[in-house]
């Protein structure tokens, strides 16, 4: 059964921690909408041994992913950031990507629900920002793009 976390700790974050709604036809709506349709592509693919358990974050913990977008996908953008961090105290505990756990909540002001994963490593356990370990950048991969 998926428990609950609330995102969050007992202090104030430094920005106002509200729940966030897109607006219709913003461009952090067509983002969700669009990174919603390539999620359910993406959950088709089928894994073999060695691969045991798949943690998707922007399931679990898409309370918190659609905060930050919300918060911080406004108006046109000349860059694009695209990243992947493989590690489990990032994104993996969050939704939220590029950050480790603290800064999500201390820094950025995001907060929101993380759903326990269908299929959790019994290693890798999703905490939220109740998790005390600090995301260590080993492989992480960054791309930009700049628009017209």
């Amino acid at each position: 059964m998926p428990q609950a976390f609330l995102l969050g700790s007992t202090h104030e974050p430094v920005g106002a921690l509200m729940e966030l709604q897109p607006s219709p036809g913003s461009l952090a709506e067509s983002f969700l909408e669009e990174e919603l349709r390539l999620n359910a592509e993406l959950s088709q693919l089928q894994f073999s041994e060695p691969v045991g358990i798949i943690y998707n974050a922007v399931e679990y913990a898409w309370e918190p992913h659609r905060n930050y977008v919300t918060r911080y996908c406004r108006g046109p953008k000349e860059v694009l950031f695209l990243g992947m961090n493989p590690g489990p105290f990032g994104m993996a505990q969050t939704g939220v990507p590029f950050v480790e756990v603290s800064m999500v909540w201390d820094w950025l002001g995001i907060g929101g629900i993380v759903l326990t994963p269908p299929q959790e490593h019994p290693k890798r356990p999703v905490l939220g920002l109740e998790c005390p370990q600090s995301e260590v950048k080993r492989g992480t991969l960054d791309l930009s793009m700049r628009f017209t």
